[in-house]
């Protein structure tokens, strides 16, 4: 049985019509609609497997939910260097943010200073699901003990129309509020992101459960009207 045939097996119809609703970017019919938990143990069954090399190997892929098999299996590598290589070569064909998202090495968190040339590559890559990756790996590995305020600069130097863009950011600067509240905060008092991604960060820092009612009273009086 092959990967595509194991997928169609565990096919959830209704989950795929509710997938289809939050993924505008894909096409319905590229939707099998099988359940994230269901992806995560097929994952770490074919994991080492020769069927997922050759599985990884057949890009593009023509599923949706392959290409979450796809960043499922990545996430599981425990080479960085094959990691980052096969992360590079699967991030062109990431079409939408739920897969964006999903991909997420463990492995990144054993080599988080080797991966920031690589970050900053793809925040330069002017491609929209490659650029939101390397936000999200900002967000994910360097705001806590590595945090450095270049980080934020570089985040809110990121200059795009892209609402996935955008929103990754706004994502971002709201993580850094809760995390590094006094070192991120001077963005919106100085107004220094634009304001579609400045209100957002805002909104989406009253709605976190880490930020005190202090702090979101303060962050509301900064909203761009």
């Amino acid at each position: 049985m092959s990967i595509t045939e194991e997928l169609y097996k565990i096919q959830d119809k209704k989950y795929a019509d509710f997938q289809a609703k939050l993924l505008p970017t894909v096409d319905r019919n590229a939707i099998i609609g099988t359940r994230t938990p269901a992806l995560r143990a097929l994952a770490k069954r074919l994991k080492g497997s020769d069927e997922a090399k050759e599985f990884l190997a057949s890009l593009p892929h023509r599923y949706f939910d392959e290409d979450q098999l796809h960043a499922f299996l990545l996430s599981e590598e425990k080479s960085f260097d094959v990691c980052v290589e096969e992360v590079e070569r699967f991030l062109p064909y990431v079409d939408n943010w739920a897969t964006c998202d999903q991909l997420s090495p463990k492995v990144f968190r054993k080599h988080r200073e080797e991966l920031l040339p690589h970050i900053e590559r793809w925040l330069a890559s002017g491609r929209t699901y490659t650029v939101r990756f390397g936000i999200g790996m900002l967000m994910q590995h360097f705001l806590d003990d590595l945090f450095d305020p270049a980080y934020p600069e570089t985040v809110a130097a990121v200059r795009s129309d892209e609402y996935y863009v955008n929103m990754m950011r706004s994502w971002y600067f709201a993580t850094a509020l809760a995390k590094q509240y006094d070192k991120t905060v001077g963005y919106l008092e100085e107004r220094r992101l634009d304001p579609w991604t400045h209100n957002k960060t805002i909104r989406k820092s009253i709605e976190s459960f880490r930020i005190t009612p202090e702090r979101k009273e303060y962050l509301r009086t900064l909203a761009i009207k």
